[in-house]
């Protein structure tokens, strides 16, 4: 074998490991990936679409008026919330996960979490009280999936833990420039 060989190889099972996919068929695999992918991106599409970015002006920041956090602009808006966030690539190993009862709740666990998120996101709270409560149902649920994904993938629940990710992609960037082991 070629060393492309070997590197593709090795890119399949860092893939399938990553994605909890070994065993699994290629096509469930595509089929978690298109329904995690696209129920988070349909999310955040219906979230940014309910109301209009607010544009906030020196004299707004000066008087503290307007959300406190923005949605990234330009042609990622849409894409990188969703496809890149944790409980995303999180619920996609639970999908992939084997069938057992608990996957069920927990993928339902995010599919809820995702729906509030867009609500949230639509609503951009600007109170400090709707702030609050934007954010402790956001990490309640956050914190309900991560909890169900642990009892079938230890994997999955690191990815949803809020700091956990860091921390593990924190690791895996170390481990890489130190070379294999």
């Amino acid at each position: 074998m070629s060393s492309m060989d070997d590197a593709l190889d090795a890119a399949r099972d860092h893939a399938a490991d990553f994605l909890n996919a070994e065993g699994r068929d290629w096509r469930h695999v595509a089929l978690g990936a298109a329904l995690t992918v696209g129920f988070a991106l349909a999310a955040t599409v219906v979230a940014t679409r309910a109301v209009p970015p607010q544009t906030r002006s020196l004299t707004g920041v000066r008087k503290r008026e307007g959300p406190i956090t923005e949605r990234p602009r330009g042609p990622f808006s849409l894409i990188l919330p969703a496809v890149f966030s944790a409980t995303t690539l999180s619920a996609l190993r639970v999908w992939n996960a084997p069938a057992r009862p608990g996957r069920n709740a927990a993928m339902g666990l995010w599919a809820v979490a995702q729906a509030v998120n867009a609500v949230w996101l639509a609503a951009r709270p600007t109170g400090r009280w709707t702030q609050i409560l934007a954010a402790m149902s956001s990490a309640g649920l956050a914190a309900a999936f991560a909890h169900e994904a642990r009892k079938l993938d230890l994997g999955a629940a690191k990815l949803a833990a809020p700091t956990g990710i860091g921390v593990r992609l924190a690791n895996r960037a170390e481990r890489s420039l130190d070379g294999p082991s």
